[in-house]
């Protein structure tokens, strides 16, 4: 069977390549490496588009837990949500607060989840690799609007959670409470 590199689309190298020209650098004659798809073994943002950090890891509050488990992202209702690395689906349906959720069981054993989603598109047992797309965001569960709830466990118990920001910072991503673009 003969695989077949993926080209990336066409819109999105014209877009990079004039927005590489508007801030004065020389446009770039290959092909940018976040166009093609990612390998496995590497590590992507949960979502591609804009985003804010709305509510940060461990922020007190009313949760049982006592604190707020994970990060809260704020992004449009239906902005692409994507695995951040390799790993297996171990969850993907409705669960309790967190409306329509997909855990991940990721290759280093950690458990990574989704919540809020308006939509999920994959299933139980299934192998992801970073960017792979878990769903869309959306404000299901116990929700104040449509955000992305990203949470990181050592193991998949609630109130084993860890900072998200410091697990993918381990692993070469960073987000900050800045707006981010892809």
């Amino acid at each position: 069977m003969t695989t077949f590199r993926q080209r990336p689309p066409l819109r999105r190298l014209l877009l990079h390549a004039i927005a590489t020209a508007a801030m004065g650098s020389a446009l770039p004659l290959t092909v940018p490496q976040e166009a093609h798809a990612a390998p496995a073994g590497t590590w992507a943002h949960p979502t591609p588009s804009h985003f804010r950090i709305s509510s940060p890891y461990g922020a007190r509050g009313a949760w049982r837990a006592g604190h707020h488990t994970g990060i809260d992202l704020a992004v449009r209702s239906g902005t692409r949500v994507r695995s951040v690395g390799s790993g297996t689906v171990v969850l993907a349906r409705r669960s309790g607060a967190y409306g329509k959720a997909v855990t991940i069981r990721m290759t280093d054993g950690r458990y990574v989840l989704f919540g809020h989603l308006s939509r999920i598109t994959v299933r139980p047992g299934q192998k992801v690799r970073a960017r792979t797309r878990l769903g869309y965001s959306g404000a299901t569960g116990r929700v104040t609007g449509p955000h992305l709830h990203f949470e990181v466990r050592r193991n998949r118990r609630y109130g084993s959670d860890i900072n998200p920001l410091t697990y993918l910072a381990r692993h070469g991503i960073r987000l900050t409470s800045r707006t981010f673009t892809r």
